[in-house]
């Protein structure tokens, strides 16, 4: 009996053309012959075959047993299983609904971060430390194009203090940050950091659990972002400026409590209900089940009442080591993440919603019947 070595074929019909595509871009990434590329015009945030070779759905690398961008898929088959198995050597229970891991509150000491960034500033004062540290060589990141002023997302490499200073804040439009690999590679680095919401945090799992090679040996921490969703591009001009008359280029911070909150550099403030941006919810995001960047070394967000503190989950030994190093060190302050139990509700709560997404005939799939939290 032949063993099965499913390829570009199968993640063409099972994920690309399913609506299990979240646009992550880690077969793209992992392709070694150059013959995926990617798709951001229109909204569609896919990777595509290109017709040099096999056409748009098939590979002829495939049929002659090139597997890597299906072992590097984060919703190719039975990927949470595999990566919890890899990263935690368990299954999760039915009741850890945002995954395995610890859950405190944290923030960073530094004021100019925490000035530049968002919340709590653990994102950057992580990737400060390991980058001054020696512990990676760069990471991978999403910032702005240009001056700023386009609010387009685009990914980045990290290899600064200054780097990540200039990379803070939150977009909420989408940055396929894997895509920067190539680059961190082209210039020297071996130990890369990857940071972005659950469907790229759980790449380097899948990759490492399938042996996807040297980009699985590579990208060797994960920072996630906690995420219920991301918008097209369209919002701005269709939403923002339509209806509320914000320009795009007048924007200087974004951030989403319940509302988007919009800064502008004229100094006013405003909300735009989330119920109005949700028409512009990128396809990739219709079925995630990760809210929580599950397999992540470390998930983050700015969830609860503490605004200017950041929800962190520690997941593994490397995320347990790195924040017991900041905290040693006087770089963060922690507390427990009970001393905010709505937000610990709300991260049960947003959770339970994202993997209820799922669709019920994808095989196998992570949709469970979780536990509701009192």
């Amino acid at each position: 009996m032949a063993i099965e070595k499913p390829q570009w074929k199968e993640l063409f019909s099972e994920v690309v053309t399913s609506g299990l595509c979240t646009g992550c871009a880690a077969c793209v990434v992992a392709c070694p012959h150059d013959v995926l590329d990617y798709e951001t015009a229109n909204g569609v945030y896919k990777p595509w075959h290109l017709d040099i070779d096999g056409g748009r759905d098939n590979c002829t690398h495939g049929e002659t047993g090139c597997t890597l961008c299906t072992r590097a898929c984060p919703r190719f088959r039975n990927w949470e299983s595999e990566i919890d198995t890899h990263k935690f050597a368990r299954e999760r229970t039915d009741d850890e609904v945002y995954g395995i891991g610890d859950v405190l509150l944290a923030k960073s000491t530094d004021e100019s971060i925490l000035d530049n960034g968002q919340d709590g500033g653990v994102v950057s004062t992580l990737l400060i430390y390991a980058l001054e540290n020696d512990i990676i060589d760069a990471a991978l990141v999403s910032g702005l194009e240009g001056d700023g002023t386009t609010w387009r997302a685009e990914p980045r490499v990290a290899t600064t203090r200054q780097d990540v200073l200039d990379t803070a804040k939150s977009r909420y439009t989408y940055s396929a940050n894997l895509l920067a690999y190539p680059k961190a590679v082209e210039g020297g680095a071996e130990r890369i950091a990857l940071v972005g919401m659950g469907c790229m945090a759980s790449a380097p799992g899948v990759m490492q659990s399938r042996k996807a090679g040297k980009i699985a040996r590579r990208l060797g921490f994960t920072i996630g972002l906690l995420c219920s969703k991301t918008f097209d591009d369209a919002i701005f001009e269709e939403l923002f400026e339509a209806k509320y008359n914000i320009k795009r280029a007048d924007i200087k911070k974004m951030n989403i409590k319940g509302v988007f909150q919009i800064w502008t550099n004229d100094g006013e403030f405003h909300e735009v209900p989330l119920k109005e941006a949700h028409a512009f919810t990128r396809e990739g995001c219709t079925h995630c089940p990760d809210f929580a960047a599950e397999h992540a070394d470390i998930s983050t967000g700015g969830i609860g009442a503490f605004g200017d503190w950041t929800l962190v989950i520690v997941r593994t030994d490397k995320g347990r080591e790195l924040m017991n190093a900041l905290k040693e060190k006087g770089l963060i302050e922690t507390r427990p993440g009970d001393d905010d139990p709505g937000a610990v509700a709300l991260l049960h709560k947003l959770a339970q919603l994202s993997r209820k997404r799922w669709p019920v005939e994808a095989n196998p799939g992570p949709r469970r019947i979780p536990v509701t939290s009192n």
